[in-house]
């Protein structure tokens, strides 16, 4: 029963003032209207009417050139009715997310101790293309990347075009901002960035292997100011044990340090999730489970506008008017 009315709309217009098909019999009113004035007849004789014989043409009904007025008066209501059409169905846009991605580039990201296809990478190669995954599933959004050493820089404002958050991602190299980690002041950037976003969709994705070494803004200070912009941040603590190692056990004491507390401090305090990642399989895992947490919000029930067609049955009145005024009328 829907689709037969589905098609029924499709095919049949609607009328958004139906109310102007009442001015339909309004020649016929005014050809009747019972105050006109007498008809007087044009010439007076002295004899009798039937005696004056006139010979016209012999009509059997009323002439094309008689219909064409009407026709045009009925194509001229139906256009002053205003036809509409439904139209094909259009998606409301989708609500986005607001998300600033912050990589560390700092000196231990060079570290090679994960697997990527087979073969052994640096921890930078393997969060790239994880990164670039979570990108590709991430549409709709606006995405801006920041990466941060020794300082922080935002490499891309937030933008739809997730194709050059991926180009500025491949190009970024370690070291490119210091060799130190400022984990408070990539953190104070994103907030920066994010506070002048809608409320409720301010994202920061922050990753790093290190604890914070240089910077201006303390960690917890920066998470502060995150809370109080509502900013949720999402804390990724990223490589493997690291250090030295002797018949494949690592040595105690030469781990690489990763300051976990802070960083699960940080995403406590500001409503994010706190994750630890030792291999590139669990950092896959760990966007996963981010594309759940903030999920791209799907559209809503899809919307059919109505088309207007007037201008069909205008263009018809037009052209019949000037064929009532162009026809040739009946000889006498």
């Amino acid at each position: 029963m829907d689709a037969a009315r589905e098609l029924l709309s499709d095919l049949l217009p609607a009328f958004a003032w139906p109310w102007m098909w009442l001015a339909l019999p309004l020649p016929l009113l005014v050809r009747w209207w019972p105050l006109s004035a007498r008809r007087v007849p044009a010439l007076r004789v002295p004899w009798e009417p039937e005696r004056l014989q006139v010979e016209t043409t012999a009509r059997r009904g009323p002439s094309l050139r008689m219909l064409l007025p009407w026709l045009a008066w009925i194509a001229l209501c139906a256009a002053a009715a205003r036809p509409q059409q439904a139209g094909e169905p259009v998606e409301p846009p989708r609500q986005a997310r607001q998300m600033m991605l912050a990589v560390d580039l700092s000196g231990s990201m060079s570290e090679a101790d994960m697997q990527l296809g087979g073969r052994v990478v640096d921890r930078l190669t393997a969060a790239k293309a994880v990164l670039a995954d979570f990108l590709e599933r991430r549409e709709g959004d606006r995405i801006g990347l920041l990466v941060f050493g020794q300082r922080a820089y935002a490499l891309t404002p937030l933008t739809a075009d997730r194709a050059s958050v991926r180009e500025q991602l491949r190009d970024s190299v370690v070291g490119l901002a210091g060799r130190e980690t400022a984990l408070g002041d990539a953190i104070g950037l994103a907030v920066k960035r994010l506070r002048e976003q809608p409320e409720g969709q301010r994202v920061l994705i922050l990753l790093t292997d290190g604890v914070n070494t240089a910077g201006v803004l303390e960690p917890l200070k920066a998470a502060e100011l995150a809370k109080a912009e509502g900013v949720r941040v999402h804390t990724i603590a990223f490589g493997g044990s690291g250090g030295l190692s002797l018949f494949g056990m690592t040595l105690p004491g030469s781990e690489d340090p990763i300051d976990e507390d802070t960083l699960a401090r940080i995403a406590r305090e500001t409503g994010g999730r706190f994750f630890r990642a030792r291999n590139t399989n669990e950092l896959a895992g760990i966007y996963a489970e981010l594309d759940r947490l903030e999920p791209v919000k799907s559209a809503g029930p899809a919307l059919r506008p109505w088309l207007e067609r007037y201008p069909w049955p205008l263009a018809a009145a037009l052209l019949l008017g000037v064929a009532a005024l162009i026809w040739p009328g009946p000889r006498r």
